[in-house]
């Protein structure tokens, strides 16, 4: 039996196997720019190195047919799921490290329906006044427009601390003190944000360029402490992973889905300049693997 995050990893890669890591009757991948060689070759090494992992580790169980060809998700159903994966991986893995970051977490999809906004958290909070201006004064809102809204995908956030809990181990509060923690729930705040996590199947498009866009929101819009702002994709081009990763100053870090099985891809495909490039960015510290991401939100 493998650690918890190997194991989590594995069942990770199987359920995206099962719904959008598929391929066409070509054998392109649906991750994989079809227009783009070195794209469609990493994306099937890939691929069949992930296979490989998940039939190794779950041999009990009865094989899928991986080799058949299913029609590609649509953008926003490939997003959609991808976002939920990533999700269900932090839930099962981040809420197991209370020995490390204890808390009562919560982990939350967000998308269009959702009841959740940003403005829910105490960073943020300041921002439903904002918006009942706008909405309000219409030159006001033509001024500032919509770019302080900020609307992650996955988010991690925890509540607040009784008193109780605070004094648990000895008396940490009283009356007298500590009237304007966030942390604390007496003082009446909001949760507060742990963590903004951007998910990007794939990043063919400037659409992918958002993830920056709301790591800057994020940044410039807070009161208070600042989240962790990563970004999960499963883009298989060094080239495009560069786009993103490269720099810092708005986003921690750039996780990939399946790091290991893109840089033996990238080996068995004799890219040198894609290999060289990933070094960089993997020397660097701006591209992880999907793993790494649990014990960096524990920072």
């Amino acid at each position: 039996m493998k650690a918890l995050i190997s194991d989590a990893r594995n069942a990770f890669h199987k359920r995206l196997l099962d719904t959008i890591l598929t391929i066409d009757a070509k054998g392109i991948p649906s991750n994989a720019d079809r227009g783009n060689r070195l794209s469609v070759l990493l994306a099937q090494k890939v691929r069949e190195h992930i296979i490989e992992n998940v039939k190794s580790e779950n041999v009990k169980e009865q094989q899928a047919d991986y080799a058949v060809s299913k029609a590609k998700a649509a953008g926003q159903s490939s997003g959609n799921i991808f976002e939920r994966e990533v999700m269900t991986f932090l839930a099962a893995t981040f809420p197991k490290l209370q020995h490390l970051r204890p808390g009562a977490w919560h982990i939350l999809q967000l998308g269009n329906q959702s009841q959740v906004k940003t403005s829910d958290f105490a960073q943020y909070e300041h921002l439903a006044y904002l918006s009942h201006l706008m909405k309000a004064d219409a030159q006001l809102a033509a001024v500032l427009g919509n770019g302080y809204m900020v609307a992650p995908d996955v988010i991690i956030y925890r509540d607040l601390c009784t008193d109780e809990e605070l004094n648990a181990p000895e008396e940490i509060v009283d009356a007298s003190s500590a009237k304007a923690a966030a942390l604390r729930k007496a003082n009446g705040g909001k949760p507060i944000l742990h963590a903004s996590v951007s998910a990007k199947w794939t990043m063919r498009s400037d659409r992918a360029q958002n993830s920056r866009t709301e790591a800057l929101n994020l940044i410039r819009n807070r009161k208070g402490s600042l989240p962790h702002i990563v970004v999960v994709t499963g883009e298989p081009a060094p080239s495009r992973l560069a786009s993103l990763a490269m720099g810092t100053g708005d986003i921690d870090c750039v996780y990939h889905f399946a790091l290991y099985e893109l840089m033996e891809a990238v080996r068995e495909a004799g890219a040198d300049d894609a290999g060289i490039l990933l070094k960089t960015l993997t020397d660097g510290k701006r591209l992880k693997d999907i793993s790494d991401l649990p014990l960096d939100l524990c920072i």
